[in-house]
């Protein structure tokens, strides 16, 4: 018998989180998620060399947002 979840699906795998920020790209689209809820969504602007740190062009009215790897977000492919 297969764990849960063992097999990704073509949209779960695009959906799963980016474990290496370094490997997104300038307008990007993506979404960040928090505790299980997403918290933002937008398009990449920059990711860092040491791609821990991301800034993010909101969609709307918003302006752009820092996120930092270490408070935990977790960033997949919108």
């Amino acid at each position: 018998m297969k764990a849960r979840g063992a097999v990704l699906t073509r949209r779960s795998a695009h959906q799963a989180p980016i474990a290496d920020w370094t490997e997104l790209r300038a307008e990007d689209p993506i979404e960040i998620i928090k505790h299980a809820q997403v918290v933002a969504s937008g398009r990449v602007e920059e990711v860092s060399l040491s791609g821990n740190v991301l800034w993010i062009k909101a969609e709307g009215d918003e302006a752009r947002r820092l996120f930092l790897k270490s408070d935990g977000v977790l960033v997949r492919r919108a």
